[in-house]
C-alpha cells in the first residue's frame, strides 16, 4: 500500500483506527514529493519541518484521546495565493518574492481547525491570472499524469 495514494477517506480511516500515524502518512506524502517534484515541478514551496511538527502534534492529540478534527493527519497542498502565516506566499510572482504573511487565510485557519497538514504551497499563474500555470512568475507545472503537457 502507498500512503502517498490513499483517498482522504482511505486515510482519515487508517489514521482514526490507528494503522498509521498522521506522522507516517505526512512522511509518505513528502517523499512522494521530493521523487517526483523536479519533473512535475509542482510546489513553489514545500513546507516539510511545519507539515511534521503539525503531524507529531496531531499524533499526540490522538494518543491522548482527543479527536483533532474530520480531515486528522490528512496532507493538503494550498494554492500560493492563500496566506499561511510565516510561509513564504508569493500568489507565483516574483513581487512577492520572500512574503511571509503575519496571518492565515480562512480556508486555511479552517483546515489547520479540522486537522489538515499542510505540505506546502503550489504553482499557480501569476495572481491567479489564468488556468494552466504558463504564466507563473516562476516556472511552468506539468501533468503528472502526462509530463509533456501542463
Amino acid at each position: 500500500m502507498e500512503l502517498f495514494s490513499l483517498t482522504a477517506h482511505e486515510a482519515r480511516a487508517l489514521v482514526r483506527e490507528r494503522q498509521v500515524s498522521c506522522r507516517e502518512l505526512t512522511e509518505a506524502v513528502l517523499a512522494r514529493v521530493q521523487e517526483v517534484e523536479d519533473r512535475v515541478r509542482a510546489y513553489v514551496t514545500v513546507t516539510g519541518e511545519l507539515a511534521l511538527r503539525q503531524a507529531d502534534g496531531l499524533d499526540a492529540r490522538l494518543a491522548a484521546g482527543e479527536d483533532p478534527g474530520p480531515l486528522t493527519g490528512i496532507p493538503v497542498a494550498l494554492k500560493d495565493v492563500l496566506c499561511t502565516a510565516g510561509v513564504r506566499t508569493t500568489c507565483s510572482s516574483k513581487i512577492l518574492g520572500e512574503f511571509r504573511p503575519p496571518y492565515s487565510a480562512t480556508v486555511v485557519e479552517k483546515l489547520t481547525q479540522a486537522g489538515a497538514v499542510c505540505v506546502g504551497k503550489t504553482n499557480l499563474d501569476e495572481f491567479a491570472m489564468g488556468s494552466s500555470t504558463e504564466n507563473s512568475g516562476f516556472f511552468t507545472t506539468h501533468n503528472p499524469w502526462n509530463l509533456d503537457t501542463v
